[in-house]
């Protein structure tokens, strides 16, 4: 007995790894494809020959019967042989001229396995196999025999048999009747039509006062229905795009109404239709929502954003003196006049941190001469990180940066409360902080499109940081941007954690959404990847170029969620430490960030990346270039100053927020704002005080190559939800772990679960890195073949 079963189960086993040596074949592309291209060569094949025959069939009728005969036999068929043989098959001693339908049964097919998505196989031929049925025996009634016309009549030997069998059962009324019945109920389900007698009830007065009476309220003339959302609810492709005769009015995300005409084709598309219930009826105010856009702040409507007394002013008790600036005038000129350089003319700008010299030198004056005594005018005046502009683009003249005696502090709320930032334009607007000239620095991280922080320890990166990401929360509201920080340090992000379910993004089954573990970090950067790629391929899908383009028409309700359309949020990525990062993972750190400087932009993805060390191990060429923005705070050396701005100049100032800026044309002294811990606090508990979403946003699932995790699944233990879950990604054509979750409310690692186990059963795609799964089964009648052979 033991060997018995221990046999069968070997042949089980053998069975199983044939049945995956079969799955493996099909899901082959070069398979699918050649297999696609046979089935619509023999398709257009078989309606020459199906044309043809209705020229010649009298004259190859005597070699309808022996396909393979003598070569001195010839046909007239334009498809020899076999082609009247074929013809003779289906037309003759079928379905007469509704046989047509066969070769489109046949081209849908084989346009299917060649991914031409817009083919909806298993519908069409369903829909014409009953169609090719119904039509031959109607045919058939109508014409009868014909005098043998095409051999059988019009309607074929299938349509003659049984419609002389209804005549002889039913008479030949009866069969008018039924027949009648059957071609309109046909007509209805197939090509969706939905008959209103609104309009015929109106032309009849004593009808329409009755119907009045009935409804108790007024009837419109378009005569509208509402039916369960479908496919053809949305004028759209397969794309995702609605086409231009639609209008806005015409996209909703809930129950649609629509005006309905009984001779509107629907291209074949079979639609199940309810009957409409008092309580599917729409209001007055939800009708007039539909023609609104959609507001993606709607989820979070009563989210306020924060108010700015949240923040300190930080006024500085001291005051400029003017005695200061008329002695350093003064000795500036003396200084250079010991060196023969006449000056005439000098004048002043008073920033924050340090003034602004212009000297106009005499005729005949070398600038590079005036640039070469930035240290003996610093031992002049006394003062630290001197810089020297020569000279200053567009004035015609030579600029003297010195450091005030007395630094101010530029508060994070002076700026804020100013009416340009508030009014601002920019899509990503990040008040900075104050230039030389006492004037607001803010810039769009939208255009920049990622910047490069460098500066040493304690000279204000840290700070620099919270004043963009608390720019940014100013001024956007959750639905709009979400975070992913990077915090390898441990401490510097963590006050963060509490805007989780606000504005925070992370990996799926993760607990904190701040990134500390270097693997985490690598893990991250490639999901992001992920999410690149599927928001390009929505992009595509949209004909847009650019995220803001994309949520626009969106927003217009010009696009179909039901094919993977959704509003999308910006995504900033804060990394605080990129050096750490370089120094223990390497080439998995900087390879995503090098995708991702070069590609993100477009899609709404957003690079910030601090360090204290800009080495140019570290700050790589290829980083660089696709940082054309870069903020220097003071840093160790002059090579250090190079690395980051392509110049000298970072490691001549005076720390505590003091920077430059350097556009990918010029360099800007800037003073950065200051926000202080206790503020931050204030800020992200009154966000955390209001709700939020139900978790963080979540990032697409990342698996790397060398996961251990990987094992051969066995589909004798599939999940009990495994059935559903393979109906659910057949119906949506979505193979995602988010969307299994989301839909059937399971936890992450159990959805994951059920993916590798949709891929083992050949019903999902394999996974391959930045690539979504494909959905292999494009049809219910498939999938439930596939079930049952698994059973």
């Amino acid at each position: 007995m033991k060997t018995k079963e221990k046999k069968t189960g070997r042949s089980r086993k053998k069975d199983k790894a044939e049945k995956k040596k079969v799955y493996s074949v099909f899901k082959d592309e070069r398979v699918r494809f050649v297999a696609g291209l046979i089935i619509t060569g023999f398709a257009v094949y078989l309606f020459f020959a199906f044309t043809a025959y209705l020229f010649w069939w009298k004259a190859d009728q005597s070699f309808a019967a022996p396909v393979i005969s003598g070569a001195e036999e010839q046909v007239k068929n334009w498809s020899g042989k076999s082609g009247a043989w074929f013809a003779d098959i289906f037309i003759n001693k079928g379905f007469g001229l509704a046989a047509f339908f066969i070769p489109v049964i046949v081209a849908a097919i084989g346009l299917r396995l060649l991914h031409i998505k817009r083919v909806k196989a298993f519908r069409i031929s369903r829909d014409l196999v009953l169609g090719t049925i119904i039509l031959s025996i109607i045919l058939s009634y109508v014409f009868g025999h014909a005098k043998g016309m095409f051999g059988s009549g019009p309607g074929g030997a299938h349509g003659y048999f049984v419609s002389q069998w209804l005549n002889a059962f039913m008479g030949k009324l009866g069969t008018g009747i039924l027949l009648l019945v059957v071609f309109l109920s046909y007509l209805v389900l197939v090509f969706n039509i939905k008959p209103s007698f609104t309009k015929l009830r109106r032309r009849i007065p004593w009808l329409a006062k009755e119907g009045l009476k009935q409804a108790g309220t007024e009837e419109t003339d378009s005569g509208f229905t509402i039916h369960r959302p479908g496919d053809d609810e949305y004028i759209a492709d397969d794309e995702g795009v609605v086409q231009d005769e639609t209008t806005d009015d015409d996209i909703a995300e809930g129950p649609i109404i629509k005006e309905l005409q009984p001779e509107e084709d629907n291209n074949g598309v079979s639609i199940s239709i309810t009957k409409a219930r008092a309580d599917d009826l729409l209001t007055d105010e939800e009708l007039e929502r539909l023609k609104e856009s959609y507001d993606p702040r709607l989820d979070l409507s009563a989210f306020k954003m924060p108010p700015i007394n949240l923040l300190d002013d930080h006024k500085s008790e001291t005051r400029f003196d003017d005695s200061e600036i008329i002695e350093k005038k003064e000795t500036i000129v003396k200084t250079l006049r010991d060196y023969n350089i006449e000056v005439k003319h000098i004048s002043a700008t008073v920033g924050p941190t340090v003034t602004l010299y212009e000297v106009v030198p005499e005729r005949g004056v070398r600038t590079a001469k005036i640039k070469s005594l930035d240290n003996d005018i610093a031992l002049s005046l006394s003062a630290f990180g001197i810089r020297i502009i020569a000279p200053i683009p567009g004035r015609g003249t030579v600029g003297i940066e010195v450091p005030n005696k007395n630094p101010e502090i530029v508060s994070m709320k002076s700026l804020i409360a100013t009416k340009a930032f508030q009014d601002s334009k920019y899509e990503l607007a990040i008040a900075l902080g104050r230039t030389i000239t006492n004037e607001l620095l803010m810039l769009d991280l939208q255009t920049m499109p990622h910047l490069l922080v460098a500066g040493a320890t304690g000279q204000g990166k840290s700070v620099g940081l919270n004043v963009i990401i608390a720019s940014l929360l100013y001024r956007k509201h959750p639905a709009e941007i979400k975070f992913i920080m990077v915090d390898p340090k441990m401490v510097e992000l963590t006050l963060y954690n509490k805007i989780e379910k606000h504005y925070l993004a992370k990996l799926p089954a993760t607990n904190d959404p701040i990134i500390t573990e270097t693997q985490k970090v690598v893990y991250t950067l490639n999901s992001l990847c992920i999410e690149m790629d599927i928001r390009y391929r929505l992009l595509r899908k949209a004909n847009v170029k650019s995220i803001r383009e994309y949520n626009d028409v969106f927003t217009k309700r010009r696009l179909n969620p039901e094919n993977g359309h959704k509003y999308m949020p910006y995504l900033i990525l804060v990394i605080d430490e990129f050096a750490d990062l370089i120094m223990t993972a390497g080439k998995e750190i900087e390879g995503p960030i090098q995708r991702l400087s070069q590609l993100a932009r477009a899609v709404g993805i957003h690079l910030i990346v601090a360090t204290q060390r800009p080495s140019t191990n570290i700050i790589t060429g290829t980083i660089k270039t696709n940082f054309p923005a870069r903020l220097a705070f003071r840093v160790s050396s002059s090579i250090d100053s190079r690395t980051i701005l392509d110049s000298t100049g970072a490691e001549k100032l005076i720390g505590r927020g003091d920077m430059l800026i350097y556009n990918g044309t010029e360099l800007i002294r800037a003073q950065c704002a200051f926000i202080d811990t206790p503020e931050l606090n204030r800020l992200t508990e009154y966000i955390a005080s209001q709700r939020g979403y139900t978790d963080a946003y979540i990032l697409p699932e990342y698996i790397s190559e060398n996961d251990d995790n990987f094992q051969e699944v066995d589909l004798r233990k599939r999940d009990s939800l495994f059935d559903e879950a393979a109906r659910l990604v057949v119906q949506t054509q979505q193979g995602s772990t988010s969307l299994i979750q989301r839909k059937m409310s399971l936890g992450y690692n159990r959805a994951g679960r059920i993916v590798d186990q949709l891929e083992a059963a050949g019903i999902l795609g394999p996974y391959e890195g930045s690539k979504a799964r494909e959905v292999l089964i494009s049809d219910m009648a498939s999938l439930e073949h596939i079930l049952r052979g698994l059973d």
